[in-house]
């Protein structure tokens, strides 16, 4: 993850660069969505971004103005927009914080419905240092299975007990 990515994720109060920019969730979201358009399709419309995020396409449009704004994307209006180098590393960063909670909430034995409603919940609150903790033992679990087993047959004792 860049310095970029990792300084956008942090809380506005613990930013120290000059040109401390908002991410709200909202904005992570459509950064998020952006991305996996142009990872299919090779661009990204105004309709199919509100479709994929099921809002209205006024409200797509607003956010992709203040976007542009913010230097994260390039829009060239009723033409569609692309994902700037500095929006890519904030969309990689987020993607990827989606990834890493996927998989620890997998590793924990949640279901997958469970998952996506916690992943959804909290991904954009995790600070940095959380989110390293979290995938560090993700790695953990995948080097040493026997751990991961073990930690999962304490789970199904706790649960008789």
């Amino acid at each position: 993850m860049t310095t970029l990515a990792i300084y956008w994720l942090m809380p506005a109060p613990q930013r120290t660069a000059p040109r401390a920019r908002h991410a709200s969730e909202s904005s992570e979201d459509h950064l998020e969505r952006i991305q996996e358009l142009m990872e299919e399709k090779g661009f990204a419309r105004v309709s199919d971004l509100a479709e994929r995020l099921g809002v209205a396409r006024a409200s797509v449009t607003n956010m992709i103005q203040r976007l542009a704004q913010r230097g994260l994307i390039n829009y060239e209006r009723y033409r569609g927009f692309t994902l700037t180098d500095e929006g890519r590393a904030v969309a990689q960063a987020v993607k990827e914080r989606h990834q890493v909670l996927t998989e620890f909430f997998l590793l924990l034995g949640l279901e997958a419905r469970v998952v996506q409603a916690e992943v959804e919940e909290i991904e954009h609150h995790l600070k940095p240092a959380s989110l390293a903790a979290l995938k560090r033992l993700c790695e953990h679990w995948r080097a040493k299975p026997a751990a991961h087993r073990q930690y999962l047959q304490h789970g199904q004792k706790a649960k008789r007990s």
